[in-house]
């Protein structure tokens, strides 16, 4: 199955790996919506290149797909090699990924990008950010803070948002989502601390739009209101999707051209 069925309708295949699952599913390519249900594999520990490697073609051998694929990352990955590996083994740092990906499955075309990075596109095309022109910025709001900047359509790969400094700290360590929980804040408390993020983007590429993501997102209207930046915040859309339509998306044109 790969490609466009007997309608015309345009398909792609997304896989998002994270640390806890591996998520794969088929991709309306027009209208960003998933064809049938995702399937979950859980991430192998210690999760290794070969081993996440294999997850990745068992996801896919599940739906019998043999066309183009894309794969998130939940790292830095410039020019196929990883560069980070702050939530995976180590082993990953230097590994050209599209290599190992295409090799565990038989030669396949794979595309890998950052898996915050294919959130956003996805987002920013079929999203929260759709109706939106200019500098969009997702962030995503989980054990550490994700990020992607889209300009008008094309992205910006690789940003590390989450590890700017912000007034002496790392913004994930003064903002994600798990220093509210392991903190006890309230929306209140913790909130000031992400709008001190924020602050600290827009004075640095002035976005026209934020897009918060992450878990914390599906309780937008408790704290996205309290927050006192300039820039408009909207709560990302697309929620456990955004990953496998974004790496769709990926495979199926160059997103950052």
């Amino acid at each position: 199955m790969t490609g466009s069925d007997s309608s015309g309708q345009r398909r792609g295949f997304g896989i998002d790996v994270g640390g806890s699952g591996v998520k794969g599913g088929i991709v309306d390519l027009d209208t960003g919506a998933l064809i049938g249900e995702r399937f979950k594999l859980a991430t192998p520990q210690p999760a290794t290149p070969e081993a996440v490697a294999e997850t990745v073609a068992a996801v896919t051998r599940e739906f019998g797909w043999e066309g183009p694929l894309g794969v998130t990352y939940p790292g830095v990955v410039q020019g196929g090699v990883v560069r980070t590996a702050a939530n995976v083994d180590k082993a990953w740092i230097g590994t050209n990924v599209n290599e190992v990906f295409t090799r565990a499955l038989d030669g396949q075309q794979v595309t890998v990008l950052n898996d915050a990075d294919a959130a956003g596109v996805a987002e920013e095309r079929f999203g929260a950010g759709k109706d939106n022109t200019g500098v969009i910025v997702l962030l995503t709001f989980g054990t550490g803070i994700g990020s992607a900047v889209i300009h008008n359509g094309i992205l910006l790969p690789n940003t590390e948002f989450g590890h700017l400094e912000v007034g002496g700290k790392e913004a994930e360590h003064r903002a994600a989502s798990s220093v509210k929980e392991r903190k006890d804040w309230s929306y209140e408390r913790w909130t000031k601390e992400v709008t001190k993020v924020l602050v600290a983007i827009e004075n640095a590429i002035w976005p026209d739009l934020f897009i918060a993501g992450g878990g914390i997102s599906r309780k937008a209207d408790k704290w996205i209101p309290l927050l006192t930046n300039r820039t408009p915040v909207v709560a990302a859309a697309l929620q456990n999707t955004a990953g496998i339509v974004g790496a769709a998306m990926a495979a199926n044109r160059d997103v950052t051209h």
